[in-house]
């Protein structure tokens, strides 16, 4: 579920005209070599940043995520102290983020009510690209297509998106949303 405050500073960058949708971002060793859940960048092979962000919701790639914060900060690492600082400004008090992807730290945390106050201010502050990218689907890059890990999208025509996650520490995650009427 750290890739919805991934998603969140993504977004904010695209509004802030850091990034564009068109750019083109060159993987690192790191991003291809992430492992768990992928989106199969190739090293070095420039991919849109559009392509990026659907590869990080939709297919919930590591590679994507990585990729994404190295751009954005530079470096992993100085990512997650953007996701420190954001989650705090959010008010998120029992979070603290080490990663771009949640891959599995120690130190790397977070609560049910949190990551309401985070789902909450990704839908309030980037309706469009949450309408976007996160009902999607599958999606399909470098010939492999990937289905949307969140199967309450085919259960209920309601659910318009959000997140899942799984690791071994954490077990199966959830973060849903649905709109019903208005």
């Amino acid at each position: 579920l750290t890739k919805l405050m991934t998603a969140y500073l993504v977004f904010a960058a695209l509004k802030e005209k850091k990034l564009a949708l068109e750019e083109q971002v060159r993987a690192s060793e790191k991003a291809w070599r992430a492992p768990g859940s992928r989106m199969f960048i190739e090293p070095k092979k420039p991919v849109a940043v559009d392509e990026l962000i659907r590869g990080m919701i939709v297919q919930s790639g590591n590679d994507a995520c990585i990729a994404l914060a190295e751009r954005i900060a530079g470096s992993e690492e100085a990512f997650a102290g953007m996701m420190n600082r954001e989650a705090e400004r959010l008010g998120m008090k029992n979070s603290r983020f080490m990663n771009a992807s949640g891959l599995p730290d120690p130190q790397h945390y977070s609560t049910a009510r949190d990551l309401h106050f985070l789902a909450t201010a990704l839908i309030r502050d980037f309706p469009e690209q949450y309408a976007q990218y996160y009902s999607q689907r599958e999606y399909r890059y470098n010939g492999i297509t990937q289905m949307n890990r969140n199967r309450l999208l085919w259960l209920d025509e309601s659910v318009d998106g959000m997140k899942t996650g799984f690791t071994e520490a954490a077990g199966y995650c959830l973060v849903a949303s649905s709109k019903r009427g208005s």
